[in-house]
This record gives C-alpha cells, structure tokens and sequence, in this order.
C-alpha cells in the first residue's frame, strides 16, 4: 500500500525539515512549500491526503486557501489542519467555519503534530453510516451529499459531520462536550461555543428544516421532527 502524502505550506523554513524528518518517521510520504502558488500547481496533479496549513503566508491569507480548497469539488474532501502562531479563540472559529478539520497552535509538540495528523486521516477513513433521512432532509454518507428536498447543500466536513451525529439518532439530546468528544475524539482543546456556531451556521445552510436542530436548554442539541 502506497505511504499516505501530507503536504505541508508553511514559511517558516526550519519547520520543513524537521517535520519531514518525524513524519517519514512516522511512515508518511512528505512535501512542503513555503507559499500558495507552487502548492496550488503541485495539487493540480498530485493525490494529496492531507494538508498542513499555515494561517499567515506570504502569498496568500491560510483561511481563504482553507475555504478555497473546500468550496472546490476536487479538493473539498481533503483534510486540512491549520497551523497558526495565534492562539485566541475566535482564529480557531474561523479556520473550523473555513472548514478545517483541526487546528494546532505554535509552538506546538511535534509529537502532537504527528498524532493529529494519524487521528485526522483515521477519521477520514471511517466507513460511512447507512443513508439517513429526517423531514426534508436527505444525506448520502458514501457520496458525502446533503440534499434539502431537491436541493444540494454544501456544508464544511465539520457540519457534515455535525448533522450525520444528529439525524443517526434522532431525538436523543447530545450535551456539546458530548458532540466535541464525537467530532474530536477528544484531541483538541475547544470550547462550548465552538459547537453553537457550528450549528448556527447548519441551521442557516439548512434553511427552512434547519428548523429540526433544536436547542435543549442547558444540556445541548438535538434532532427532532416533531
């Protein structure tokens, strides 16, 4: 079996080598660029399996390359882990609302780094549930498609995910630590707010039957039709 490709974009040039260095350790195949264009020509024909992406790049703003790459067909369904020097909770927000698989802050444990990296391509290899309905709402777990009626809607793996949690198990409330522990396996350091915008952002993609993600006071959310 072919060793998994990760590619990191990142300036920081020391970083290049001493993450090539763990991460072919780690018996990963590996790549970096120091800017955003070189890395856009070397995906137009290369199959990546995951991205390491820097937030503050000389070419180029990392969280409009993260939604980039995700709003894109061909490269919607990599995974992305941002790597940032900051550290406040509304930078991690936005890189999961881009659609950012993970996050990890500088400095960071190379260690840590490379047990993301295996924890987030497991994730990505899961195998997928059986097709869900709910009210108006259909997904495709296999084709990673969610349509509202005869609508397709587009949402970010963390939504996707976020929704596929819900409808599995409609009616049951899931507390947000519940849902992080879920999405995260309990890898990374969020908060509970990091869950409300999630779904505040679901529910907007939803339209109309986002009406069916309800708030449980206190506790959590939940899938309901009634």
């Amino acid at each position: 079996m072919e060793k998994k490709l990760v590619v990191l974009v990142e300036d920081e040039i020391d970083l290049h080598d001493l993450l090539r260095l763990n991460l072919e350790k780690a018996g990963f195949r590996f790549q970096a660029f120091a800017e955003a264009s070189p890395f856009l020509r070397f995906l137009e024909k290369n199959r990546v399996d995951l991205i390491i992406l820097d937030l503050m790049l000389p070419d180029a703003d990392g969280l409009e390359l993260c939604r980039f790459l995700k709003n894109k067909a061909e490269t919607k369904n990599i995974p992305i882990i941002m790597l940032t020097a900051k550290s406040a909770e509304i930078d991690r927000v936005l890189g999961l609302e881009m659609g950012a698989d993970d996050y990890i802050s500088k400095p960071f444990s190379v260690r840590e780094l490379v047990a993301r990296v295996r924890a987030v391509l497991r994730r990505a290899e899961e195998p997928a549930p059986v097709f869900l309905v709910g009210g108006e709402i259909r997904v495709d777990p296999e084709k990673h498609e969610v349509w509202v009626g005869e609508k397709k809607v587009e949402l970010t793996p963390v939504e996707f995910n976020l929704l596929r949690i819900l409808l599995a198990k409609k009616g049951w409330v899931f507390s947000r630590q519940r849902l992080l522990d879920l999405l995260w396996s309990g890898e990374k350091v969020v908060t509970d707010r990091t869950i409300d915008v999630h779904i505040s952002s679901l529910r907007t993609k939803l339209g109309p039957a986002g009406k069916y993600i309800k708030n449980v006071r206190g506790i959590g959310y939940k899938f309901d039709e009634s």
